[in-house]
């Protein structure tokens, strides 16, 4: 799933897992591949029409499951609660090992309300290749990652060489950003390494279950455009949906006309995407590619920002810390 505000009709995200002889995972009886690009979606749900749908918080088409199309629905909160009870459920490898240790952390803590297991291991389609995913709640579920996330029994961060494996997890999608720059931005998220199995760990923090932040606000797809721009505010940028208020400082590309008017009025980036959440703080510099969109809420907002929710085959959505 994606985001927190949707249609009556969908729910929206996009394909994670499908069917494919190939895939190396299995689930239901079936072979599944595992999906990491969001704009594939479209190719993967090509005889899914029914699939594509118009968001007008996002601003544009994107793909979701329409709503009487849903069998099970998976609850991260819920699965974190079920591997601690039911540890029989995990495979043994080193990872579900490295897993079970942490989920034990969290309940012992008092924190099995502010995590969720996400990814592979909510599914069940789990290998020894696994990563662990979590999710955190609101403002005390990010105070307990940040704690969990420093208990060196459990997790430990990218150092020496392996700053190189993360480098490559991400390059993919930072495209033209130094290597610095890339350790700098991604030191700032909750990630690091089990102590155990070595396995890639994350933890997304979400908005809290009653924060509307999104709820009434309404984007519309003007273009394309590419800036350089100063953070000026991340205090919304620390959760998924992430929020930012910034400056354009030049505009390099753009698809519209008179790009430099606009350039004025843009005071928002927005990222739908757990990539950018937390990556940014006041006073960065940043490297911007996305989609102008006009934001709207009725009586209150009524400005332009950049999007980097990346629902596109044809264009690449960047933002690289510059300095």
């Amino acid at each position: 799933m994606i985001g927190d505000v949707h249609p009556e009709t969908h729910w929206l995200g996009y394909v994670k897992y499908y069917p494919n002889e190939r895939g190396d995972r299995s689930l239901f009886g079936r072979r599944y591949r595992q999906n990491s690009v969001v704009s594939k979606a479209f190719g993967i749900l090509a005889d899914r029409p029914e699939c594509y749908v118009y968001s007008p918080a996002v601003g544009c088409v994107i793909t979701g499951v329409p709503r009487q199309d849903v069998v099970l629905h998976y609850s991260c909160r819920q699965a974190l609660t079920t591997l601690q009870q039911s540890p029989e459920l995990l495979d043994g490898t080193p990872v579900s090992k490295d897993l079970l240790a942490i989920v034990t952390w969290i309940e012992e803590s008092g924190h099995a309300d502010d995590f969720g297991v996400t990814g592979s291991f909510l599914v069940g389609v789990c290998n020894e290749r696994s990563d662990i995913d979590l999710v955190c709640y609101g403002p005390r579920g990010y105070e307990a990652a940040a704690a969990l996330f420093a208990e060196r029994s459990l997790i430990r961060p990218y150092e020496g060489d392996e700053r190189t494996r993360l480098y490559l997890r991400r390059a993919k999608y930072m495209t033209g950003s130094s290597f610095d720059m890339v350790m700098r931005q991604e030191a700032r998220k909750f990630q690091g390494l089990t102590a155990g199995a070595g396995a890639h760990i994350n933890c997304e923090p979400l908005r809290a279950d009653g924060d509307r932040s999104f709820d009434n606000v309404l984007a519309q797809e003007v273009g394309q455009i590419s800036v350089l721009a100063r953070v000026t505010d991340h205090s919304k940028g620390l959760a998924t949906p992430a929020l930012y208020r910034i400056e354009v400082e030049a505009v390099f590309e753009s698809t519209i006309d008179e790009p430099e008017v606009f350039a004025r009025r843009i005071t928002h980036l927005r990222s739908y995407l757990g990539a950018y959440t937390g990556a940014f703080r006041e006073g960065d510099q940043v490297y911007l590619s996305g989609a102008l969109v006009h934001l709207q809420e009725p009586g209150r907002v009524d400005t332009f920002g950049i999007e980097l929710t990346p629902w596109t085959a044809a264009e690449s959505y960047l933002a690289n810390l510059t300095r």
